[in-house]
C-alpha cells in the first residue's frame, strides 16, 4: 500500500507542474516513474492456479491450515477427492493465519440432489475476517431474499448480487474475492468501511461493494476494530464441498 500512497504523491506533483507548464514545453519523462518497480512473481497456469506469492490454504490433501472455529481443535469435516466437506455436527472451521487486505480465490460444490428450498438449499458461507458473510447456496434456480442468494454479503442491502452466476447443483463454482479491511480511527471509530469485489464463475457481481458491518443475521450490523482475521467457512449443515483454496496478501 505504500507504493500507491508514494506513487500519488508523484502524480500531484506531476499535475501542478503540468498545470503551469504549456504542454508543448514538458519534457515527456516528466510523467515516467522508473524507481517504483512491482515485484517480479509468476502467475498460475490458469486463472484458478495460485501464483508464486500465494499462500495455499488448502491443498486437497491435508487440513493443516485449517483448525475448528470453536474450540481450535482439529477439523473435524471429511476429507476425499481433493475436496474437505461439511460433516454433520462438524461446526466452522477457520484458518490458523489471519489476513487484512487480500485476493481470495475458493472453488466450491453443493450437493447434486439438494433437499429444501430458499436457505435450506446447499447453504454455507465464507467469512472474511472472520466476520463478514459472502453467502454460499444453491442459487441456481432456487428463490430467496435477493440480498441472501449466493454472491451476496448475507443480509446487507447493498450487497444483492448484479448478476445470478449459479451453476448447476454438483458443479464445481468459484469465488475470486478481492478485499480491502476497514480502517479504524481513534477510540476504533470506524472511518473507511470495508470494501469487497467479487468474480462468480469469472463473472462480476461485486464490484467494489462496502461492506455496512459484521454479519448479522437478525438487526443491523455494527462494526467492531480488528485489524486482521481468519477465513471462516460455515457449517449450516449441508455437506458443501470446498477446494482449491489460496489467498494473496495486499
Amino acid at each position: 500500500m505504500r507504493s500507491i500512497f508514494v506513487l500519488t504523491l508523484a502524480a500531484i506533483g506531476t499535475t501542478a507542474l503540468a498545470q503551469t507548464t504549456p504542454r508543448d514545453q514538458l519534457d515527456p519523462k516528466v510523467t515516467e516513474v522508473w524507481d517504483l518497480k512491482p515485484q517480479k512473481i509468476t502467475p498460475g497456469a490458469t486463472p484458478s492456479d495460485a501464483p508464486s506469492d500465494a499462500t495455499i490454504l488448502f491443498n486437497g490433501k491435508d487440513m493443516n491450515e485449517w483448525t475448528a472455529a470453536k474450540d481450535g481443535s482439529a477439523p473435524k469435516w471429511d476429507l476425499k477427492d481433493g475436496a474437505m466437506t461439511v460433516t454433520k455436527g462438524g461446526g466452522d472451521v477457520r484458518t490458523k493465519k489471519t489476513f487484512g487486505d487480500f485476493q481470495l480465490h475458493i472453488e466450491w460444490r453443493t450437493p447434486s440432489e439438494i433437499v429444501g428450498e430458499g436457505q435450506g438449499r446447499g447453504n454455507s458461507g465464507i467469512f472474511l475476517q472472520g466476520l463478514y458473510e459472502l453467502q454460499v447456496l444453491d442459487s441456481y434456480e432456487s428463490v430467496t431474499y435477493s440480498n441472501g442468494q449466493a454472491g451476496s454479503i448475507y443480509k446487507q442491502e447493498q450487497s444483492v448480487p448484479l448478476v445470478n452466476a449459479c451453476r448447476k447443483p454438483g458443479e464445481w463454482q468459484t469465488y475470486d474475492v478481492i478485499f480491502t479491511a476497514a480502517r479504524f480511527g481513534t477510540g476504533g471509530r470506524m472511518i473507511i468501511p470495508a470494501y469487497v469485489t467479487v468474480l462468480h464463475n469469472g463473472v462480476l457481481i461485486q464490484a467494489h461493494t462496502a461492506i455496512t458491518g459484521p454479519t448479522e443475521y437478525k438487526g443491523l450490523p455494527v462494526y467492531k476494530q480488528i485489524d486482521k482475521g481468519p477465513i471462516q467457512l460455515q457449517d449450516h449443515g449441508n455437506p458443501i464441498s470446498y477446494r482449491n483454496i489460496w489467498i494473496r496478501e495486499l
